[in-house]
């Protein structure tokens, strides 16, 4: 595989154009994951902006591996019956749509438009993705959330998903909020646990990602893991 390229944000607009504006000029694909929701929510209630309930909402779903149902979203303060189903029935119908499901992964950059979504939060996220034989993609899952510069995870909760899944192989990343992507002593060794962890189970270590919101670095590609062997 040749070296990955860094993708960079893109430019800011002039002035502080509106979430709305910003779908209409630039695609909501450029924005964050917080932003979309927050044009979804459209309004916040007295005491709790929009910007600060979408984040809410955001860690609420970080947690889930399937869309949630109406009444888990009600129990969130300023999540009213309204709000609930319309945010339930646009990731039910963004799932049934474009979900991830047979995206087949034949190198880094096809995992990064998989995971980049995640760059943005305040904590690391440590995700794995469940991929079957031909290295199509399952689900793509946070496993663990963890503070502002350190993630803990363990191999047993990475690969209990991936086990239910009948997976064969998974793509593991997690972000770096600080926009650093040079891989720490602890994602070195949680890198060279899990591929041990997976020779046992028979789950290949395809990759692990380090991300932010310029781009990502792979283990794999600066030959810090070595790709499994084609069978």
């Amino acid at each position: 595989m040749k070296p990955n390229m860094l993708y960079e944000a893109p430019p800011a607009l002039p002035g502080k154009p509106g979430t709305r504006e910003r779908i209409v000029r630039e695609g909501p694909s450029a924005l964050p994951d917080r932003d979309l929701l927050a044009a979804l929510l459209g309004t916040g209630i007295r005491g709790l902006g929009v910007g600060t309930l979408a984040e809410e909402v955001l860690a609420l779903l970080d947690g889930l591996a399937d869309p949630p149902d109406p009444g888990l979203l009600i129990r969130l303060p300023g999540m009213g019956e309204a709000k609930a189903c319309a945010v339930s029935a646009a990731l039910e119908l963004g799932r049934r749509l474009y979900g991830l499901r047979d995206r087949r992964i034949a190198s880094p950059k096809d995992v990064w438009p998989l995971i980049a979504h995640w760059a943005d939060r305040k904590q690391e996220r440590f995700i794995c993705c469940s991929l079957n034989g031909a290295h199509e993609v399952i689900a793509a899952r946070v496993v663990s959330v963890g503070l502002v510069n350190r993630t803990v995870v363990h191999p047993r909760e990475v690969f209990a998903d991936p086990l239910m899944d009948r997976a064969c192989a998974v793509v593991v990343g997690h972000n770096h909020p600080s926009g650093r992507l040079e891989p720490s002593p602890e994602d070195l060794d949680i890198t060279r646990r899990l591929k041990q962890a997976g020779e046992v189970l028979g789950i290949s270590l395809l990759d692990h990602l380090i991300f932010s919101s310029e781009g990502f670095f792979s283990f794999v590609e600066h030959g810090l893991l070595e790709a499994p062997s084609p069978e």
